[in-house]
């Protein structure tokens, strides 16, 4: 293990015994909201502690192992002990790795996945309509709940727009860096002459506002209007004005939400999405900043940006981020993301962990 980790899990040790001291205290459990916050940290740093005694325990037997080697009656022994914890070292160095990573407090939580179609008219459409069924089969093989929010339909059965809210374990934390844009290239259903075309779409995924911390939104800000929502939904959606569309006067940002029955229910989901909106433009604007003091390939969620293409021609699929090429597009667009997932993840935080280095040793 590197020199400025042990660092960093040394200063978990003694942080430990200081909130061991703390928490005894009886002016501290008299405040129930500074034991409260205390029991927490004391929960993280009490798990990130106990795994760091195992491997100084694992580190010594293996050095008391080696040092056996030379003994031949012990030799046979010392050779399994040293095998066993230069194993068990080996993986509670890489656990020990990820517990240090800085911790996105929205990865646990539900995301808005926001879908639009791009330059390819028809075509940009109909592949918005194919990005949402892969990200909706990649939630059902996770265990998620998806609820469509709201829907601008094509005439061919695309989307000019749709929105998406994704619900279950670690949603925002697994499809966050799908946010950017989109390239297809593929010979569309209307080509007659074979010629293979390049369309494009954005995609935005947006952490669902925790409403103990979610940002305040002064009410005189808003601009509430509701209209007949669109689409299908039998009679009740044609004759009642139950859509609502919400503008949020100082940045001129909106939302909209027509797919409840209730008026009530619509107006409550477009203000989560306008909320989500508004967090995710101030979350840009700070990664913006921290971008221009350090370079990364992942997180700025820039909408413009070209993060992927799809090359049904060739199967192929390639993140140019990190430059992942996969050759197994039809089942990727199944659903089958959790490669894609798994490498972006796997990306970032391999950069965390350079940052804390950086950090260590500045």
């Amino acid at each position: 293990m590197k020199p400025f980790l042990i660092q960093q899990l040394e200063r978990y040790a003694l942080r430990l015994t200081e909130l061991d001291f703390l928490l005894s205290r009886e002016d501290i459990m008299a405040d129930m909201t500074q034991f409260l916050k205390l029991s927490r940290e004391h929960a993280e740093v009490s798990a990130v502690a106990s795994r760091f005694a195992r491997f100084q325990q694992r580190n010594a037997d293996l050095a008391a192992a080696q040092t056996m080697l030379a003994d031949a009656d012990m030799r046979e022994m010392a050779e399994e002990e040293s095998a066993s914890a230069s194993a068990e070292l080996q993986l509670l160095d890489a656990e020990l790795q990820r517990m240090l990573l800085p911790k996105d407090p929205d990865d646990a939580r539900p995301a808005f996945v926001e879908i639009r179609a791009g330059t390819g008219g028809d075509e940009s459409a109909l592949f918005a309509g194919d990005l949402l069924r892969m990200y909706t089969r990649y939630a059902e093989s996770q265990g998620w709940r998806c609820d469509i929010v709201s829907e601008s339909l094509s005439e061919l059965g695309g989307y000019k727009e749709v929105v998406v809210r994704i619900e279950g374990d670690q949603v925002y934390g697994a499809l966050k860096f799908e946010s950017g844009g989109h390239r297809v290239q593929r010979v569309p259903a209307t080509e007659t002459q074979g010629r293979i075309h390049t369309s494009a779409c954005t995609v935005a995924v947006l952490a669902e506002p925790d409403e103990a911390e979610a940002i305040k939104i002064n009410p005189s800000d808003l601009r509430i209007d509701t209209y007949r929502a669109s689409g299908a939904g039998g009679q009740h959606i044609n004759k009642t004005d139950s859509a609502v569309r919400i503008t949020h006067l100082p940045t001129g940002i909106v939302a909209e939400c027509q797919d409840g029955r209730s008026q009530h229910s619509n107006k409550a989901q477009a203000l989560k999405v306008l909320t989500a909106r508004i967090q995710e433009k101030d979350r840009a604007e700070r990664a913006a900043k921290d971008a221009a003091e350090r370079k990364s390939l992942i997180g700025s969620g820039d909408r413009s940006d070209r993060i992927r293409t799809y090359n049904f021609p060739q199967g192929r699929l390639t993140d140019h981020r990190i430059n992942l090429t996969l050759y197994k597009l039809l089942t990727i667009m199944e659903g089958d993301l959790q490669d894609v997932v798994s490498a972006l993840q796997s990306y970032e935080a391999a950069e965390q962990l350079a940052a804390l280095e950086i950090g260590a040793t500045a």
